[in-house]
């Protein structure tokens, strides 16, 4: 099988369903960046800090992939089972976030992104995340979104915050503090 199809070349591209839209569209950008942020959390996943999370991280991504089927798929004209997402999968991330929080020193201060590599890299995927909730909102706006996906990538960012933090616990890296100029 061929990748190349050519089909793009004049800057369309195909919804599931069939519906041909323009590679700039909205609901392009929506789950171009869901991809962007899959790539994101397996570069998070990969770091040797995160051995015991990469069956969780794994599990993210997949949610993302289901996140990118739902958003790649047109609402009106798709026949296709589409995976869906689940309440459990946004607890699933309530669950981990309590689990971390009980270890973690309570946070009274912005922290900057940073202390250590890894930790960077989890605040990448977070900033990315936030971007894809943002347009996953503006194109609920004029189009169908599932309500779950929103709810998910919203909930999926604050996880990654807290998983910075207890990156950085974990590997001894100091949370770097915004001391604001007055």
């Amino acid at each position: 099988m061929k990748i190349y199809t050519k089909t793009g070349d004049k800057g369309l591209t195909s919804l599931i369903g069939g519906t041909r839209v323009p590679k700039s569209s909205l609901r392009i950008e929506c789950y171009g960046t869901v991809d962007e942020l899959n790539s994101y959390i397996g570069l998070v996943r990969d770091q040797p800090v995160n051995e015991a999370r990469r069956t969780l991280l794994k599990e993210i991504q997949d949610r993302l992939f289901t996140v990118g089927a739902s958003l790649a798929s047109d609402p009106e004209k798709s026949k296709m089972k589409i995976p869906d997402l689940h309440a459990e999968d946004v607890e699933l991330l309530e669950q981990e976030m309590d689990r971390m929080n009980e270890t973690l020193p309570e946070l009274r201060v912005f922290v900057l992104p940073g202390g250590h590599q890894s930790v960077s890299f989890a605040h990448l995927a977070r900033c990315v995340c936030r971007r894809a909730e943002r347009l996953v909102i503006h194109l609920n706006e004029d189009e169908f979104v599932a309500e779950l996906v929103a709810m998910y990538l919203n909930r999926l960012s604050d996880y990654l915050f807290v998983l910075s933090r207890q990156m950085a616990h974990e590997l001894g890296a100091e949370e770097v503090k915004w001391e604001p100029r007055m």
